[in-house]
């Protein structure tokens, strides 16, 4: 009996100390500048009110407390890890409860990579990328591609954002362009006019849209839904029907919190 009870005891130290350890890692994920970094770094941030921003937090340190980050060829900073969590907040933000549940890993590299997943030699043009197959459940994102997708403001581009819009339209099985968890059936068919005649456009040279949109009709999701985070009151104006579209589709308003300085340039 004596025996008995020792035993269970040590399970139930190590089992403990087990618990201990991964709490710690949950809380160390989570940088003590979250809110300081939000406020500096992020424009989406800057423009929410008091109470909308005590819920972007909350939902920025759930998501670093269930997602592990590493650097492969690069430290990661907490401006790294805060940066990761609001290009994944952003886009759902408008959803209650929203888990990334195909989603175990990021990984950030230090520049641009190869199909391959090399990031060096002359043949690296890609900036970010969400993993299937024996990958899935990963995200490599570039380092630099990250920062710059915050820091420069005046443009439409957010490679952080273009992924986890990836992992949204992906929620549903397939990568496609067609987010079926996000929009009811009966816009499908409006959405995907909207979208086809837009990448004709691109393909005319007629459009403002970043040209990889019409890669495919995932890309343009993920490209259009930059656009509508980073620049809409811009998108607003020129897109009217996509961004009315994509308002029912991210639950949001972005163009409606944006403030007349922030509009400038």
């Amino acid at each position: 009996m004596y025996f008995l009870i020792s035993l269970v005891s040590i399970i139930l130290f190590f089992f403990i100390r087990s618990q201990l350890k991964k709490r710690a890692k949950r809380r160390k994920a989570v940088p003590v500048d979250l809110v300081q970094l939000l406020e500096q770094e992020v424009p989406y941030y800057q423009q929410l009110n008091a109470n909308e921003k005590n819920v972007f937090k909350q939902k920025a340190t759930r998501f670093l407390r269930r997602t592990h980050i590493e650097g492969v060829g690069t430290a990661v900073t907490n401006l790294d890890r805060v940066l990761i969590a609001a290009g994944a907040i952003i886009p759902v933000f408008g959803f209650k409860d929203w888990e990334y549940f195909n989603l175990t890993n990021v990984i950030l590299y230090p520049d641009t990579f190869d199909e391959q997943y090399q990031f060096e030699g002359d043949r690296r043009h890609i900036l970010g990328m969400v993993g299937s197959g024996s990958l899935n459940g990963q995200m490599i994102l570039s380092q630099s591609a990250l920062r710059a997708g915050f820091s420069s403001i005046y443009d439409s581009s957010n490679t952080v954002i273009h992924e986890f819009v990836h992992l949204l339209d992906k929620s549903d099985g397939i990568v496609d362009g067609m987010p079926h968890n996000l929009l009811q059936d009966r816009y499908s068919e409006a959405w995907l006019n909207l979208v086809h005649q837009e990448i004709a456009r691109i393909n005319e040279g007629l459009s403002n849209i970043n040209p990889y949109g019409a890669t495919n009709d995932s890309e343009f999701f993920a490209v259009i839904s930059e656009y509508f985070f980073k620049q809409p009151v811009h998108l607003a104006a020129h897109h009217p029907e996509l961004y009315a579209m994509l308002k029912q589709i991210f639950q949001q308003d972005p163009a409606s919190k944006v403030t007349a300085t922030w509009v400038a340039g």
